[in-house]
This record gives C-alpha cells, structure tokens and sequence, in this order.
C-alpha cells in the first residue's frame, strides 16, 4: 500500500506564511499611514517617478542687510528622480545658479545665459550633500520608509500648534538633520514642519497632480546672523509628475560648460 503524504489545506498554508511575513508598516507611527492617505491613494505614490515643480520664490531680510525693506524674487524649478536624485535651478537676471545631488554626489554650476565661458562648477561637501539629500527624500518618499536610507521616525506624542490637536513625528536622518511634523490628529493634514537647524516650514494651498495634493505655497522662516527674520516664500505654479528627465539634468557635468 502507497502511503502519500498530507497534503496541507491551501488556507493553511497562506496563514502559515502569513505568520512568518511582519505586517506591513507594523513600526511607524500610525499618523503616517493617515498622513498619507489625506494627500493620496497608495497607487499614486506607487506610481510617481519624477517630480517637477515651477514657479517662483522670493527672500526677505537677506540680500540687502542695509535695506530690510527690499525683497528679491527669483523664478524657480526644481526636479526630483526616484531614488535619490535633485535639480534645483534658479534665474535671477544675468544669473542662472543650478544645485543638484545625483545619489552621493553634489554640485553646483553658476553660469551667465550670455556668456558661456563665464561658467563655474563646484563639487559640493559632505554636509551640503546630506542636507540634499535628506531634501530629496522627504519629496520623493512621502513621509514612509526612512529606514532604507540608514534614517528612522519617531512618535514624540501629542502637541497643540495653532490651536490644532497634533501629532509631532521626527524624521531623523542624522543627529544635525531633523525634520519635526506635526499633523493634524484628526486628518492626517501637515500643520507644520521644524528642522533641527531652526527652520519653519509651513505650506499653504494645494495643487493635484498625479493624484497626489501638493503644496501651491512653501514658507519657511529661519534666524539670521544679523538677528533678523529670513523669510523665503515659494509660489508654485504647477507640478508636473512623471516628466521624462535625462542623466544629465542630474549628473555631475565633466566641465562647466558642459550640458
């Protein structure tokens, strides 16, 4: 008589391997999960790749130490490439001033549209390129999964920021780089944003691209060396996702001249 082995029920089975898989996410604070959801499905950010913002941005209290009262307004786009890349390119008159990190390497190119011999490139430090780079993925990675870039999150319990039941949660990429957000309990909704440098940020309005709701405005406050308020304001006029990029909007250029 053949004997033949017992042949495990299907249900079984998929239990049994569900206990040796830990739930999804088990870790993190359970805001991110209602953060995420105020801004997007699931699907969108599964789906998004690149990012494009354009617009402009104007600084307060900074360019004219003599004069507190001038504002200068600059027009702004800045590109974002999964896993890890940023472009950020600034025009001012005569002036066209690109910032970009492509994984660990960051540079700098300024340059007048006029005169291409006037080009300058630098290869950005150690610092400014974390900075970057933390930049890069508190854009491109919505809040989840700071692990895989050597960071973690932390729940730091509830607080009140304009009168809003929040919880503050710490995105920690190093002990200097610190992003502290504080959502709305009730909505997932970002009320504000405090870095570990002293930077404010907070955004107002919303553009919706990709499914996803994006910030029309950006503000961020932060001390400076005089004593005074620096303000930068960020006004986005639109957000294009999935764009196609090539290497070079990223890549180190081999000269200053080069595209």
């Amino acid at each position: 008589m053949t004997h033949r082995p017992m042949k495990m029920p299907i249900l079984a089975l998929f239990a049994a391997a569900a206990l040796l898989i830990p739930a999804a996410h088990a870790d993190e604070p359970a805001i991110i999960a209602k953060a995420r959801a105020y801004l997007a499905p699931e699907s969108a950010f599964a789906a998004m790749q690149t990012l494009h913002f354009t617009g402009k941005y104007v600084q307060s209290n900074v360019d004219f130490p003599d004069d507190r009262t001038k504002d200068v307004t600059r027009s702004v786009e800045i590109f974002f490439e999964k896993p890890s890349r940023e472009r950020i390119v600034v025009t001012v008159p005569g002036k066209v001033i690109e910032t970009a990190v492509d994984g660990y390497d960051g540079w700098q190119r300024t340059r007048d549209p006029a005169d291409p011999t006037s080009a300058r490139r630098v290869l950005l430090g150690a610092e400014v390129t974390e900075n970057l780079r933390a930049d890069t993925w508190e854009n491109l990675y919505f809040y989840r999964g700071i692990e895989r870039v050597g960071g973690r999150v932390e729940d730091d319990g509830a607080a009140i920021v304009d009168g809003v039941a929040c919880e503050k949660v710490a995105f920690i990429h190093s002990p200097t780089i610190v992003y502290f957000r504080y959502f709305d309990q009730a909505t997932g909704r970002l009320v504000v944003t405090a870095t570990a440098a002293g930077v404010t940020i907070r955004e107002k309005g919303e553009l919706i691209s990709g499914g996803i709701r994006f910030p029309r405005q950006i503000i961020t406050r932060q001390s400076d060396s005089t004593g005074g308020m620096r303000t930068s304001t960020y006004t986005f006029d639109s957000v294009a996702v999935n764009e196609s990029m090539p290497d070079s909007f990223f890549t180190v250029p081999l000269s200053a001249t080069a595209p």
